[in-house]
């Protein structure tokens, strides 16, 4: 081939490089939107956790030993679910992308659990310190195992996969960042007004403390597994370590306690997630973490603005 040849052929694919791409069929667009797959996504999530219910009912057992009958259905739920993330909900959207990668899950919920328990320790110390809190003797731990599961384990885990890899997923996709930590927030946080003793104030308490803490961890890291981690140490910190209701419902935990005080000090009977304590560190912490996100590049632009979307960074 001459030099002429190979300056045609280079200014051929240089043409080629440059066209735009072929325009997507109707059903496709329709298909990638985002809140499309958002509920697509949802009902996918919902199905497998009915299916998994469903199988446990045909095959659990009373005469089963008890662990076993505690243990399962939290753990089949759980399965059923990530199942669905990896292979499902991965696939749905303009930006397929896998929330659930295996590689980075051991050190990411390690991290996170370890997040969550310093958060509510700190909460707890300034409690006690102002007199809002008080250990009055040992714990029964009845019931432990089941608290470990349901706020633990499903809780930490189910509720992260829908409110912060389906519901913000794809509201950033459409709104960007800031539209879908606040309205993620505020979902997340007015789910928890059916718990028993929710008020409005604890309602908008874990909107901003836990819906900013989960949301900015999962910018952060682009993935469920820190968020899954802070929200499960959370949970068992104030339960199992400290025995201050996990919003608004009593456990036992390994030593017993008292809340007392006003409720803007102590959150009342719902607990310190509750309370102004809560608030602000919890609030603190999730700020700084969204700080460094922001820093990290990870603050994304609705659809409709120059700002690039998740999708159009990983391919420059």
């Amino acid at each position: 081939m001459t030099g002429l040849d190979n300056a045609g052929a280079g200014t051929a694919a240089g043409k080629n490089e440059n066209a735009a791409p072929p325009e997507r069929p109707l059903w496709r667009k329709v298909w990638e939107f985002p809140l499309v797959a958002m509920v697509i996504a949802i009902c996918l999530v919902v199905a497998a956790l009915i299916a998994s219910s469903e199988l446990l009912f045909l095959v659990l057992s009373d005469d089963w030993p008890e662990v076993l009958r505690t243990v399962l259905p939290p753990l089949t739920a759980v399965t059923a679910v990530f199942l669905v993330m990896k292979f499902a909900v991965s696939r749905l959207g303009r930006a397929p992308r896998d929330d659930v990668p295996l590689a980075i899950a051991p050190a990411h919920i390690a991290a996170g659990l370890g997040i969550g328990f310093v958060i509510f320790a700190i909460v707890v110390g300034i409690a006690a310190a102002i007199g809002v809190y008080r250990i009055t003797g040992w714990g029964t731990m009845e019931g432990w195992l089941g608290t470990l599961m349901a706020a633990g384990v499903v809780a930490g885990f189910v509720e992260e996969v829908l409110f912060r890899g389906i519901v913000f997923r794809w509201l950033e996709e459409l709104g960007g960042s800031w539209a879908a930590l606040a309205i993620s927030s505020l979902l997340f946080g007015f789910l928890h007004a059916a718990n028993p003793n929710a008020t409005v104030f604890s309602s908008i308490a874990i909107a901003v403390e836990a819906g900013i803490l989960l949301g900015a961890a999962y910018m952060l890291t682009r993935s469920l597994w820190l968020a899954v981690g802070i929200h499960a140490g959370w949970n068992v910190t104030q339960g199992l370590i400290f025995d201050v209701p996990v919003s608004g419902m009593s456990v036992d935990g390994i030593v017993e306690a008292e809340l007392s005080g006003p409720d803007l000090l102590s959150g009342g009977a719902f607990g310190l997630e509750a309370s102004v304590i809560g608030l602000v560190v919890a609030t603190g912490a999730g700020l700084c973490i969204l700080l460094l996100a922001r820093q990290r590049g990870e603050v994304i632009g609705p659809i409709w603005s120059k700002r690039p979307a998740l999708d159009d960074r990983s391919r420059s």
